[in-house]
Formats: structure tokens, C-alpha cells, sequence
């Protein structure tokens, strides 16, 4: 189903994509990952930038329920790819460093934009966005497809979260449209997609590094069973953070809860 938008723009901003890439525009979808799926259920290998103007079901990390007002950008790059599940976790952090940038350049020198690790993106430690990867394994151990899901708040956040939130107009007082926003973050993303495809992943951590939230001071870690407090001193060549405690040991940490004592909601 076409968005209400004018033709026009949608074309316009199909014709703008990096080269082979496809356009999908929605005006309602249950979530663009589950489309994403459909795509891939119907045997579609053509990559494809999914955008919706509105989700009935959209969803963040380990089941959350994702936030998804008219206005904000609500997006997934299906990719039909062959990829090992450590290439298709690495491009979480090429997503986030896409998105990073794309916020930055609508932000200006106003605020800090940054990388929560794993994949958040933060305005002065405010959340404004996240990514869900979903993904279907093939044979041998490859997986055949992956969806790169993105949110990022343009206009609205919500107020009952555990931690900050913000939005882009919230921080400039306006904020693009989120077909805009789409094709700046589609550029964005194909420049460290390149990046990572042609100079590899140590790159995107040194580029991650640089952007890091609370990178080289306290954090917490919350797991399943416990939370564990140090300093943020690393991204290991996995992706997996690097959290030293006070008696000095080093803990590698592959998935967790992140939050900032310095930061307050």
C-alpha cells in the first residue's frame, strides 16, 4: 500500500537510493521486518530499503515493544545475502555508526550524538533510536537473508522509558520527514557497508570506538542474572564489550542492558 505522500517524492526518493537498491513505501505495516520476512518468504533477492509511515506491532530487542508514532522514521534494509552469523552481527555496528551519522547531521554542533553499545544511537545520552536484526539461517551454517530494523525517533519518544529519551525535534525544534530521513540514512549506511565489505570490521570498531558512549568510563552491564559495574575499556574484534571491575579483572560481555550512572532520566 503507497503512502499518501505524493508519488512524486516516493519516486524521487527511490531513484535517490545507492544503486541497486529497491524502494518499498508503506503507509501502514504490521512491522517493515515482518515484511521484510515476506519478502523473503516469496523468494525476492533484490535488496530492499522498507519504509512505513505507521506500525501496528513494531518491536525492539529480546521482544520489547517498539514506539511507532506517525512521523518518525520506521525502517528495515532487507538484505539477501549469504552471511556467516558473526558478518551478520558485525552489521549492527556498521547500522549503528549509519544511523550515528545520519542524526548527526541533523543535529549540528547543538548536541552530542552518539553509539550505546550494542546498537543504540543517543543525543546527549537520550535515546532517539534502535536496531533489531532478524535473520533466516540456511545450510551449513549461513544465513540466507538478514533484516536490519531501524527506529529513530523524528518527532516523538516516548516517556515511560527506563532511560532518557529524546527526538530530533525535541533537541533542534524541527526534524525531516521520514522518507528524508530514509535516504539519508541509506546513504549512510552503503558508505560504511562499503567500508566494512572492502577494509573489514576492524575499521567499524575503530569508527565505533570514537563515537562510544561513557567509551573509557563507568557503565553497567545488566545481564540475565545480575548486574556488573566497571569501566566501558574496550569492543573486542567480536563486538563483544570489554568491561573492567574495580578489582581490575576484565569481563567480556556479548549481551546485556547498558546504563549510565551518570546519566539520569
Amino acid at each position: 500500500m503507497k503512502s499518501s505522500l505524493a508519488a512524486l517524492t516516493v519516486r524521487s526518493l527511490a531513484s535517490a537510493l545507492p544503486e541497486t537498491y529497491e524502494l518499498l513505501h508503506l503507509e501502514t505495516v504490521d512491522s517493515t521486518n515482518e515484511q521484510a520476512r515476506r519478502l523473503a518468504d516469496q523468494g525476492i533477492r533484490v535488496p530492499y530499503w522498507i519504509v512505513a509511515d505507521q506500525q501496528t506491532a513494531g518491536r525492539g530487542r529480546r521482544g520489547r515493544v517498539w514506539d511507532s508514532p506517525n512521523g518518525n522514521l520506521m525502517t528495515t534494509l532487507y538484505l539477501p545475502v549469504s552471511l556467516s552469523p558473526e558478518e551478520a552481527g558485525q552489521l549492527s555496528f556498521v547500522a549503528g555508526l549509519a544511523l550515528q551519522q545520519t542524526v548527526a547531521a541533523y543535529i549540528g554542533d547543538g548536541a552530542t550524538v552518539s553509539v550505546k553499545w550494542p546498537n543504540d544511537v543517543l543525543i546527549d545520552g537520550a535515546k532517539v533510536s534502535g536496531i533489531l536484526l532478524e535473520t533466516a539461517s540456511s545450510r551449513e551454517n549461513r544465513i540466507d537473508w538478514l533484516a536490519i530494523g531501524m527506529g529513530l525517533n523524528l518527532h516523538d519518544f516516548p516517556s515511560d522509558t527506563p532511560y532518557p529519551a529524546s527526538s530530533v525535534k525535541a533537541v533542534v525544534g524541527t526534524a525531516p520527514s521520514n522518507l528524508d530521513a530514509a535516504y539519508q540514512l541509506a546513504q549512510d549506511f552503503e558508505q560504511f557497508y562499503q567500508q566494512w565489505k572492502n577494509v573489514g570490521f576492524a575499521s567499524i570498531l575503530m569508527a565505533w570506538r570514537h563515537v562510544a558512549q561513557n567509551f573509557g568510563q563507568p557503565i553497567a552491564a545488566r545481564l540475565e542474572n545480575e548486574t556488573v559495574e566497571g569501566i566501558f575499556v574496550d569492543i573486542d574484534g567480536t563486538g563483544a564489550l570489554v568491561l573492567e571491575t574495580a578489582d581490575g579483572a576484565r569481563q567480556t560481555i556479548s549481551a546485556a542492558d547498558i546504563f549510565f550512572p551518570n546519566l539520569t532520566a
